[in-house]
């Protein structure tokens, strides 16, 4: 495979892992002091005991499916802006949708997408076939920017291009080709502090030994391109970002996004297709850089939660891993609360409340 705008060569990454094991002086500590803060207040806002959620191998039982919860809360991580770029043109096209796209969310809606035409099957020609994403945005389309506004340390100016940048985040993270394919995210880990040591250890170990605590499907989707295939050029989202003054007059930008999927077996000839969904949570603060040791044009991460359909459930490979039908037939019940993964009128946080600790929970629909 080409080298593509979304990878970094094998030595630029040696030298990351080298540098990471190692340890890197001189790292500021105010992001560490609130990486603890943060991680105690997420705690007591959703009273679980513990930050992260466990996997388990996704499966459907009686056409239900299964879905599992992923938290990682850090904050104060500063970012390094290597500027990403404009991502907006990456996936064009309209994925089979019949009916009339829907306007950008700017708000929370009061209840789920309606479940008319759930019943039909998707096709290679219509990946999003009988899902409500049909009608949702393709890409960053669907994903709703706020008006900017003078807020805490930044002018409208610099709030607007902080918006941007945060989108185009977004877009490295979740929505890169090459990332999809499996390939190192390199313009989302250029993003990320060189001088933040425990996001470094982070990093080096979800690549190189992806676990439960070092997984990095908890940031970046990614798929194993040797057991799936991407349907299309087209992901759908939907989703919005909103923005509050923050701690120390900073701008807190908060992500909501929902990413719709569509994929089929890598074996040649197969073409059953199947949905993989993955809505994330990404708080990211632009800090004040005469109160927060930050670089210009940078932001710090705050808090990052994800919560996945059809992606894999305790399998910790560093990949989404979806079931197709063979491999769902069969299986047994799950242990958690029946979900439909395309509802956004609840919470990430209420979300993770009705999760529990259960492991898998049923989803109503793919």
């Amino acid at each position: 495979m080409g080298k593509d705008e979304g990878s970094i060569s094998d030595d630029e990454w040696e030298r990351f892992l080298r540098d990471a094991e190692a340890g890197t002086p001189g790292a500021p500590e105010e992001p560490s002091a609130r990486a603890r803060m943060v991680a105690r207040r997420l705690r007591e806002e959703t009273g679980r005991p513990e930050p992260w959620r466990g996997h388990r191998p996704a499966r459907r039982r009686g056409g239900k499916i299964w879905y599992v919860v992923g938290l990682l809360a850090a904050a104060g991580l500063l970012a390094v802006a290597l500027d990403p770029g404009r991502l907006t043109g990456w996936f064009g096209g309209d994925g089979g949708g019949e009916s009339t796209p829907l306007a950008a969310e700017s708000e929370r809606p009061d209840q789920p997408p309606p479940t008319e035409g759930a019943a039909q099957q998707p096709t290679l020609e219509q990946p999003f076939r009988g899902s409500p994403a049909a009608r949702w945005g393709d890409g960053t389309a669907g994903i709703g920017l706020p008006a900017a506004r003078a807020t805490g340390w930044m002018s409208k100016a610099q709030v607007a291009q902080a918006l941007d940048r945060t989108r185009d985040f977004l877009a490295a993270s979740s929505l890169n080709p090459a990332v999809l394919r499996g390939e190192r995210p390199g313009k989302g880990i250029a993003l990320i502090n060189p001088h933040q040591q425990d996001v470094r250890d982070y990093l080096a170990t979800a690549f190189r030994a992806p676990s439960r605590e070092d997984d990095p499907l908890l940031l970046f989707s990614r798929f194993d391109k040797a057991q799936v295939r991407l349907v299309g050029d087209v992901v759908k989202t939907r989703g919005r970002i909103t923005y509050r003054e923050g701690e120390r007059g900073a701008v807190e930008v908060t992500t909501d996004v929902t990413y719709v999927y569509p994929v089929a077996p890598a074996a040649a000839g197969s073409d059953e297709v199947t949905r993989t969904i993955v809505r994330r949570e990404v708080v990211l603060s632009w800090d004040d850089p005469a109160k927060v040791v930050t670089e210009p044009g940078t932001f710090s991460l705050v808090s990052y939660k994800v919560d996945t359909t059809n992606g894999g459930c305790d399998t910790f490979t560093g990949y989404l891993t979806p079931k197709f039908e063979a491999e769902r037939a069969g299986a047994d019940a799950g242990d958690g609360p029946e979900t439909d993964p395309y509802d956004r009128s609840t919470s990430m946080d209420a979300r993770m409340q009705e999760a529990g600790d259960a492991g898998c929970g049923t989803a109503s629909r793919l």
